[in-house]
């Protein structure tokens, strides 16, 4: 049953106090070698594997699937996110001959983005014969009113519902609007709270995390278990607080990596998948070569 719990006030009244007080600026934990990541501990570490998502590669990606496909596993990509094109989550090939060709090159599909609202049944049945673990909501979109909220989180456990029974999991990726305090209570905290967690994940967008001024570390403490995907995508220096298309090479923007994804591990974070949204100096199997690197050689604080 959904309820709007007295946590989600609580929640909302201390995050809103936050967020007036940082609204002009980023706030310095995105940045800082002492966020609630870095409380963590002194052990170091890395990561094992790493993906990335496709949408990253959609102005190269349709003239030759195959062809990127295999140039992202020479870089050190294990795992690829898709996402829901004009060719499809597979790329005009059926789910059999999509997983046939991804085992030949090494590469895992661990989840895709997707239309929650339109074949999600077949979708999920497509996905599993592929091998992905999850189907993702990318976007649902501000609402207008709590009882609007409550509709959205009924639907993603059907949706949760839905690929339970394929043998999957489902999720959300979430954008900078649901970190915007809204009539009375955050909508991060209150979906985090209103959805089925043996129904429900949730993919944590670090770059929309901190673009909607909140704390990545803090959610993922707050909340362990619940974010079982990150998206990795790095946030241009010297760019206006309410700037959204800011995104660019991993490792030379303002969001500290190495205290953050240590959190993410120890709060049950699985999938670490690198996304970039924005191009300036660079062309985008240019920015997977960058990403790829980056995350190879990232030693945790």
């Amino acid at each position: 049953m959904i309820k709007y719990t007295s946590k989600s006030r609580r929640t909302f009244l201390k995050s809103a106090a936050a967020l007036s007080a940082g609204a002009a600026i980023l706030p310095q934990w995105a940045c800082s070698k002492k966020s609630a990541a870095g409380m963590m501990g002194n052990s170091s570490g890395s990561l094992d594997k790493f993906g990335i998502q496709l949408y990253t590669l959609r102005d190269v990606i349709p003239d030759d699937p195959k062809g990127t496909l295999k140039q992202l596993a020479s870089y050190g990509y294990q795992q690829v996110e898709g996402y829901e094109g004009a060719q499809g989550m597979f790329w005009n090939m059926t789910p059999k001959n999509f997983k046939t060709y991804l085992d030949d090159i090494g590469i895992r599909m661990v989840s895709s983005h997707t239309n929650i609202h339109e074949d999600f049944e077949r979708k999920a049945a497509e996905a599993a014969i592929v091998g992905l673990d999850y189907l993702i909501c990318p976007y649902i979109g501000p609402q207008k009113s709590v009882e609007d909220w409550k509709k959205v989180t009924e639907k993603f456990n059907e949706c949760g519902r839905i690929c339970n029974a394929n043998g999957i999991r489902f999720a959300y990726h979430n954008h900078a609007y649901t970190f915007k305090a809204f009539s009375g209570m955050m909508p991060q905290d209150f979906l985090m709270e209103n959805t089925d967690p043996a129904l429900v994940d949730h993919q944590m967008d670090i770059y929309w995390v901190v673009t909607g001024g909140a704390d990545p570390a803090d959610y993922l403490t707050r909340y362990p278990n619940r974010f079982r995907l990150v998206h990795v995508k790095d946030r241009k220096k010297g760019v206006a607080a309410d700037e959204h298309s800011a995104s660019c090479n991993l490792g030379t923007g303002i969001i500290d990596f190495a205290t953050i994804l240590k959190t993410a591990q120890a709060k049950g974070v699985k999938y670490f998948i690198m996304e970039q949204e924005r191009y300036d100096d660079s062309t985008p199997m240019d920015s997977a070569k960058v990403g790829a690197a980056y995350l190879k050689n990232l030693k945790f604080a």
